[in-house]
């Protein structure tokens, strides 16, 4: 596995994360256990972008 794709994943699902908590927050669902799922799905939704974005930029 390539370091572009662990970088990759790291701020993409950080990202992600972060978009799922606020939206979360603003709709009003804000329990412990739907902000972790947040985090989580946000995580594991990054790392199939993050190896489809390293393939674009020409990393095998």
């Amino acid at each position: 596995m390539s370091h572009l794709v662990l970088i990759l994943h790291l701020f993409i699902g950080a990202t992600l994360a972060g978009v799922g908590i606020v939206v979360l927050l603003v709709a009003g669902g804000g329990s412990g256990w739907s902000l972790a799922a947040a985090v989580v799905l946000g995580f594991a939704v990054a790392f199939p972008i993050a190896l489809a974005l390293a393939r674009a930029m020409g990393e095998d």
